[in-house]
């Protein structure tokens, strides 16, 4: 494993669910029991299953940290090393990071999700992620109809490929930030679908560090080369994903993505390989002619393998993102941007840890290979980049606002890993 070195900074203490009053003392104490007992209420497990979850969910407030039953993963050694240092503990006291990976890789253990028998493979987190999609299928409609049109207009109008590129891509650089989103507020006209617009002034409002234009103007000219997703959720989001990845296909300007995805279920909604197939088949299916078109492009993509999905341990594992191992980091460096999406990965990028929220982000990811662009709505209490004179604004008009989901960044980070 390549632990690379940080040389500009010293690394501060992780965030753990002991910090009384945090976001992350919530989490742990409340979120992370509450979803235990909602895979009780969404599944039909037997009682010993749901027996186990129950005491899951009793033990996270106070308890010590459970230990992982044999199970034919392939992880499985590697999670008893990641154990070692947390034996005895209690959940609330151990790095918030490691308490929630280790949380979805248990509740796995628990359902019987590796072993052969009637639950293996079965997604404990399938109705959330399936009623994510039903519900966002009028954005679905909206988005695919307004790429359809991004893709044709420097065919039906005066503006120059690569201007009509650039807007078009801020327009999804946008949507793929806010893409846990799917009551189309991003949307400033919707009565008709040929002049509904993607309202950009107004989101730029709630964006703490905006390098979209540097992201635009780096992808319009990059005219080949391969742009590589760390994805985050299914649902609307990967949809979102989906969307970006089809414009920047289907308008030439790369000549490969490729999506890196999750093993196997994970923080309730992160998407694997099994989801993105799900709903590239669902778009291509659709009776809707836009959601399809969206839809049979992608598989046409997939086909000729200028779509990659791929998935990695790595990006289910407690580790911080600088602890990449060589072969993986190697295969990011054949990248010409990296888009990471989410909270999470955001966390996994900082190590989730207490840096200063004014910290130079490029000082601390100064280990990737490749550019790095960054799409995160904020949902916890870990941060970087952010100029001092609007962290001293919200603080004062928004006190909730690492955590509510309200604030996000777009960053750029050049790589030298």
């Amino acid at each position: 494993m390549n632990f690379a070195p940080l040389p500009k900074l010293s690394i501060p203490a992780p965030l753990i669910g002991a910090e009384k009053g945090s976001f992350t003392e919530f989490t742990v104490t409340q979120r992370m029991p509450d979803i235990a007992r909602r895979i009780v209420k969404e599944n039909n497990f037997p009682s010993d299953i749901n027996d186990k979850l129950e005491n899951l969910a009793n033990e996270l407030v106070s308890g010590d940290v459970q230990p992982l039953q044999p199970d034919t993963g392939a992880d499985f050694s590697t999670w008893q090393k990641y154990l070692e240092p947390y034996q005895g503990q209690r959940w609330i006291d151990i790095p918030w990071f490691f308490a929630e990976t280790y949380f979805y890789r248990l509740i796995l253990n628990i359902t019987n999700y590796f072993n052969p028998g009637q639950w293996e493979g079965v997604d404990p987190f399938a109705l959330q992620k399936e009623r994510g999609l039903e519900s966002s299928l009028d954005a679905i409609a909206t988005l695919s109809s307004q790429v359809e049109k991004w893709l044709n207009s420097s065919i039906e109008t005066e503006m120059s490929p690569e201007l009509s590129n650039h807007k078009a891509l801020i327009a999804l650089l946008y949507f793929d930030l806010w893409g846990n989103r799917v009551d189309l507020s991003l949307w400033s006209a919707l009565g008709d679908e040929n002049r509904a617009e993607f309202d950009i002034d107004t989101q730029q409002g709630h964006i703490l560090v905006d390098d979209s234009e540097q992201v635009a103007n780096l992808l319009t000219k990059l005219q080949s080369g391969r742009v590589d997703f760390i994805v985050d959720n299914a649902g609307f989001e990967l949809i979102c994903d989906l969307c970006l990845v089809d414009f920047i296909l289907s308008s030439g300007l790369v000549s490969q993505a490729k999506l890196h995805l999750k093993p196997h279920p994970t923080f309730v909604s992160d998407a694997t390989i099994k989801d993105v197939l799900h709903t590239i088949d669902l778009l291509a299916n659709s009776n809707k002619g836009e959601i399809a078109s969206s839809g049979q492009r992608l598989q046409r993509h997939l086909g000729s393998e200028k779509l990659i999905l791929t998935d990695n341990y790595f990006w289910t594992s407690p580790l911080a993102a600088w602890e990449i191992s060589d072969p993986l980091k190697n295969e990011l460096g054949e990248a010409e941007l990296i888009i990471v999406k989410g909270d999470a990965n955001y966390r996994r990028l900082l190590g989730d840890r207490h840096w200063n929220y004014s910290t130079d982000i490029a000082d601390i990811v100064c280990y990737l290979p490749s550019p790095m662009i960054a799409l995160r709505t904020l949902k916890s209490e870990v941060a970087a980049g952010i100029p001092t004179d609007v962290i001293a604004k919200l603080n004062q008009t928004d006190p909730n606002w690492l955590t509510n989901g309200q604030w996000g960044v777009v960053q750029l980070v050049m790589g030298n890993g």
